[in-house]
């Protein structure tokens, strides 16, 4: 039987809706994947700062990548982030000072004040992991960022592991869907991209 073009446009859209909410399905359940080990250093993504202070979200993956170290997950923190708009300092410099008033030496800290965006949080931190020769990193983020965050190492061919925060602002359930829808957006547009850059 042909299929009217009115349905076609409701299976078609019913069809792409499945797609997406699936995704973030798969996203939230990646979110409780951890493979924290012993690694080289631990790439901690970065976020919104406030002035010279780490948003809530960041502190909470800086504190991830102090706890790292400090159990001997990690011999080297990599902090990675640009200016945002209006910012007088990068997220990685804020988040530098943040470890070492925490108690992690200067030589054991490597930062990419560049980088604006989670692709190139990855991709401006590779050269530190050449010239450093740093073989295997602990992934830092949010646990619902951490899927795709890992695509993107993937992408760069960079030996990563999951190491989400274990803490996080986004704790209720709408608070958390909503990330995960957002996040399932952002994965599906990555997927897209790098199947049309075949």
């Amino acid at each position: 039987m042909k299929l009217s073009f009115k349905k076609l446009l409701v299976y078609s859209f019913l069809l792409i809706l499945g797609y997406y909410l699936l995704t973030a399905i798969l996203i939230y359940s990646y979110s409780k994947t951890d493979q924290t080990q012993k690694a080289d250093a631990a790439i901690v993504l970065g976020t919104a700062v406030w002035g010279d202070e780490p948003s809530p979200v960041f502190r909470e993956r800086i504190r991830h990548g102090i706890w790292l170290h400090q159990n001997n997950h990690v011999d080297y923190l990599i902090f990675t982030g640009g200016k945002g708009e209006g910012q007088k300092y990068s997220e990685a410099e804020v988040a530098k000072k943040y470890a070492m008033e925490n108690g992690i030496p200067e030589d054991r800290i490597f930062f990419e004040n560049q980088s604006r965006i989670t692709d190139e949080n990855l991709l401006f931190s590779k050269p530190i992991l050449e010239k450093e020769n740093f073989k295997k990193v602990l992934l830092v983020s949010d646990p619902l960022h951490m899927k795709r965050a890992m695509k993107i190492a993937e992408k760069h061919q960079i030996e990563a592991f999951s190491s989400p925060t274990s803490t996080s602002r986004y704790q209720s359930f709408p608070k958390k869907a909503g990330f995960a829808l957002r996040e399932a957006f952002f994965l599906i547009a990555f997927h897209l991209k790098q199947l049309f850059s075949l």
